[in-house]
């Protein structure tokens, strides 16, 4: 009986991490230089360095402010060797990407140095809301 209760909370563990993973989304991410300061959502605020600026995808007229996003890198998208580092980085909306931006995320150097090499300039990313 005991094995039984165990198998199923197995089974419930392995079920929610598929359907994590199955929330995820992809894109691409670049990055931008501190200082992070001022932002379209703080102003003059300082909010640390784990943050980032969305593109039109995720802003939602300024709605994105505040919500934060775990990401990790996939691969690069160029010829870069080993653009990508394991793990993944969790960080707070703070800033607009505007038009031209080249990723859906636009990541603090600080966070995107915590997954992928800056020397790579722009990988695509694996992110979910938290």
């Amino acid at each position: 009986m005991g094995y039984q209760i165990e198998s199923v909370f197995i089974m419930i563990g392995i079920v929610s991490c598929l359907i994590s993973v199955a929330h995820a989304a992809q894109g691409n991410a670049v990055f931008y230089d501190p200082p992070y300061t001022p932002s379209k959502c703080y102003g003059n605020r300082n909010n640390g360095v784990m943050v980032a600026g969305v593109s039109d995808a995720l802003w939602s007229g300024g709605a994105a402010c505040g919500r934060k996003y775990r990401v990790s890198c996939i691969r690069g998208t160029n010829e870069a060797p080993k653009p990508c580092r394991q793990g993944s980085v969790v960080v707070t909306v703070v800033d607009y990407c505007s038009r031209g931006c080249n990723g859906v995320i636009n990541l603090s150097k600080d966070a995107f140095s915590r997954i992928a090499d800056p020397n790579a300039g722009k990988v695509v990313i694996q992110y979910d809301q938290v």
